[in-house]
C-alpha cells in the first residue's frame, strides 16, 4: 500500500466530488478584485462556477457589455490564477 499525504488526498478528492467547482468559486471571489479591478468588482454580484463555464452575474448595464467584450481575457486571467484549464466559458447575467 503506498502512502499519500492528507493533503493530496484531499485534492484527490475534491477533483472527483462536486466541491471542487465551490471552492474555486470562492478562490476567484477572494481574487477578483485583484484580477479585475475595484470598479468591476465593486459591481459584480455574484460568481459561480458550473460545467467549466463561469457565470458572472451584475445588475450594471455598462458594466455587462464591457465583460462581453473581456470573456477571453477573463478565462485566461481565471485559468492562470487557479493553476489549471477549469474555466472554457462565461456567461454574464
Amino acid at each position: 500500500m503506498s502512502e499519500i499525504s492528507i493533503g493530496d488526498a484531499i485534492k484527490a478528492f475534491l477533483k472527483k466530488s462536486r466541491l471542487n467547482s465551490g471552492i474555486q468559486a470562492l478562490q476567484i471571489e477572494q481574487i477578483w478584485e485583484t484580477m479585475m479591478g475595484k470598479t468591476i468588482a465593486k459591481y459584480t454580484d455574484k460568481i459561480q462556477i458550473i460545467n467549466h463555464t463561469l457565470f458572472i452575474r451584475t445588475n450594471v448595464g455598462p458594466l455587462k457589455q464591457e465583460l462581453m467584450y473581456q470573456k477571453e481575457k477573463i478565462i485566461e486571467r481565471v485559468n492562470e490564477a487557479l493553476g489549471e484549464k477549469v474555466i472554457k466559458e462565461v456567461v454574464i447575467q
